[in-house]
């Protein structure tokens, strides 16, 4: 994809998290790779106001290759982190739903208590433990989080899911979002039924085979 095609990628993304139920007003972000690192949403600029020209250009130092006019989102670390190490990863995005950080806010991962947990890459949704945002060592952490994962929850915070695409990325977050949501409501009647690791184990080949 050229530059521009990318550009509009990120910005239909971001401007799809708050109808999606992601975030609200201007928290949460998205980035994409590209040649020369990465492209990100600006910090503080409303998602419904955001034009491909807007997104800032950085290199995975965190040096701004390209001036607009605006700030990098104050997560850049997180996401210069992921793509400097996930070659895998061709797009970030993090956001606030509600019972992502409901959860988030309990120090909760998400086990195997549904077999589309498998979905984010493992038996589990992990939390990574709480630092400031927009830290060195909130990156440092989310990365352990997302160790073979597509997404993570971050404590007091958030959450995170990584892909291909844009696109793709925003998928995972609405599904690691609904997940969270049935995780939630299973609590209320106590702790639910876990599936176990070879169970686990036969969904994610499972799925694997399906994307192949």
């Amino acid at each position: 994809m050229t530059h521009q095609e990318l550009r509009t990628a990120v910005v239909d993304a971001a401007r799809a998290m708050e109808p999606r139920g992601l975030t609200r007003g201007t928290s949460g972000n998205v980035s994409v790779r590209v040649p020369e690192g990465m492209l990100v949403t600006p910090s503080a600029v409303p998602y419904h106001a955001v034009a491909p020209a807007d997104l800032v250009l950085l290199d995975l130092e965190g040096a701004v290759l390209e001036s607009t006019g605006h700030r990098p989102s104050t997560e850049w670390r997180v996401h210069a982190r992921i793509l400097a190490t996930r070659p895998d990863v061709g797009s970030v995005l993090h956001a606030h739903p509600l019972y992502c950080t409901t959860l988030a806010c309990h120090g909760l991962h998400i086990p195997a208590f549904h077999y589309m947990v498998a979905v984010a890459g493992g038996d589990s949704i992990r939390c990574a433990p709480y630092a400031t945002f927009g830290s060195p060592e909130l990156a440092d952490l989310a990365l352990t989080a997302l160790e073979d994962r597509l997404a993570c929850l971050l404590a007091n915070h958030g959450m995170l899911a990584v892909g291909p695409s844009p696109a793709e990325a925003l998928a995972l977050a609405v599904e690691v979002e609904a997940l969270a949501a049935q995780y939630w409501h299973a609590l209320q009647l106590g702790e639910p039924v876990l599936l176990d690791a070879a169970e686990m184990d036969r969904v994610m080949e499972a799925f694997r085979r399906y994307r192949a």
